[in-house]
Formats: C-alpha cells, structure tokens, sequence
C-alpha cells in the first residue's frame, strides 16, 4: 500500500497560507491597475488650487479658449512623429510636445511646465498643476523623433529642465515622499538602465549590486522573521528588504538625474 503524501507545495509553510498570499497579491496588483486606469481619465484636470497659475501660463503662451497654443501650431514636422498613445497637456490642452513628466506622474508640454514655473510665485520648487504635490525633479518624455531632434525649442527646453533640477532635485524629502514617486522614478530607472547611452556604469553597477543583495537574502536560508515560526508575518522582513530596494533605487536615479543637470552646467 503507497504511503499517503502529505507534503506542501513549501516545506514549513502550509498550503492555505500559500493561497492565501497569492489571492491577497492578485488583489494588489488588480487595485493597482484600476487605480491607475482610473488616474488616467483625470490627468487632464487641473487642481482648483492651481487654476489661477495655470490660466496665467495659457495667457503668457498665448492661449486661446480652445486650447490652441503658438508653440504647437509652429511645431512643424513634429507633428508626423506621434507617440503610440497620444498625451494631453493639462496646461494648454494639446498634444504634449518635448514633454516632460514631474516625479508624481504628470506630463506637460516642455515649454507649458517651464513657463508655469518662470510665472509662477514661487519661493522654491513647484507645486504640481494637477495634483499639488512639490516637483522636486522633472524628466524626460520625449519621443523618438523629438529625441534625435536638434530644434532650438528642444535645446532651451533641456536647458531650462537642467537648471530646475539642479536647483531643487536635492532638496530634504520625507518617507512618504520618496513612496509616491516610486512608480514614476523606477519606471524611468529601468526604460534608462535598458537602454544604449542611459545610466552610465556607475550607476548600472550600483543596481545591481543591490539586487544581487536582495537576491541573496531571499535565497538564505537565515531569516530575521522565519517563516516556519511565524506563518504569514515571516514574510514582513522580505516585503521591507523589496521595499528598500525599491527606495535606495529611486534615490541612486534621482542622483543620476542630479549629477546629469550638474553636468551640462
């Protein structure tokens, strides 16, 4: 008679525990999507608190009630290289042209962005026009085309990007700073880190680095929280070493950024 198999699909750890965590992930990651699919219909909205800078921008742009700004009916052959899904400026309403994103997110039209912070009354960085939070550090969202482009719109826009950076992607951050811009500066890190001429070695290296860290730790049999004693609290020390990772990565990139504005100084 074969002896009945009572094993787990992870010795030390029951099956039910195993399925419990998979639902809760899988209901994660579900939010995750329908928040963000959500967001997306309100990128365009400009906060109520922002709508007097942002009717000062469209005005000192030139702006008309339908959202037709100058620097978008000059733009020229920029007009025949189109992203795949086309991005709204929420300052001028147009295609978003040498668009830039803040570290909460948005994108805005190069220009829009620059000139809402140049107008704007300002004692150090920006408040985002959309959401309110302080924009510590602006990036890059340009397409191909506007990539290989040596249009002088194009140079005065990484100029003026450059110097904002260098003024404020330095400045004191708290925790739940740092956790908000998570999504939109490891996104960044990692398009960067793939790409031919985006994070130099240095910085390549240090992320590695810090994932072969984590890897070993999880690999370990050693645990600060076993979780064989302690069931599904054992995985809190792996969640926080995630978490770390993903912080120090974010930071590594907003140095990267830092030092590039530094560069071209």
């Amino acid at each position: 008679m074969d002896p009945q198999v009572n094993g787990t699909l992870i010795e030390g750890i029951g099956d039910e525990l195993l399925y419990v965590i998979t639902i809760v992930v899988a209901a994660i990651c579900v939010g995750i999507t329908l928040y963000f699919r959500s967001t997306q219909d309100i990128q365009h909205r400009i906060h109520p608190a922002s709508e007097a800078d942002v009717n000062n921008t469209r005005e000192r742009l030139g702006n008309t009630q339908n959202g037709n700004a100058p620097h978008m009916q000059n733009s020229g052959s920029r007009h025949s290289e189109r992203r795949e899904a086309v991005i709204t400026c929420p300052i001028c309403l147009g295609d978003a042209l040498f668009a830039i994103e803040t570290n909460c997110g948005h994108i805005f039209c190069g220009q829009c962005i620059i000139t809402y912070w140049q107008h704007g009354t300002w004692l150090g960085a920006v408040a985002c026009p959309v959401c309110r939070q302080q924009v510590s550090l602006l990036l890059f969202h340009f397409t191909d085309g506007e990539r290989n482009s040596e249009s002088e719109e194009k140079n005065e826009v990484m100029r003026e990007i450059n110097l904002y950076n260098r003024r404020f992607s330095g400045e004191p951050r708290d925790l739940m700073d740092y956790l908000r811009d998570l999504p939109t500066l490891l996104r960044h890190a990692f398009t960067e880190f793939f790409s031919v001429g985006g994070l130099i070695w240095m910085f390549r290296l240090r992320i590695i680095v810090c994932f072969f860290l984590a890897l070993v730790y999880f690999l370990s049999p050693l645990d600060i929280i076993p979780e064989a004693m302690f069931g599904i609290l054992g995985f809190l020390d792996d969640f926080f070493i995630l978490l770390l990772l993903a912080i120090y990565i974010s930071i590594i990139y907003r140095r990267f950024v830092e030092s590039r504005a530094h560069a071209v100084d």
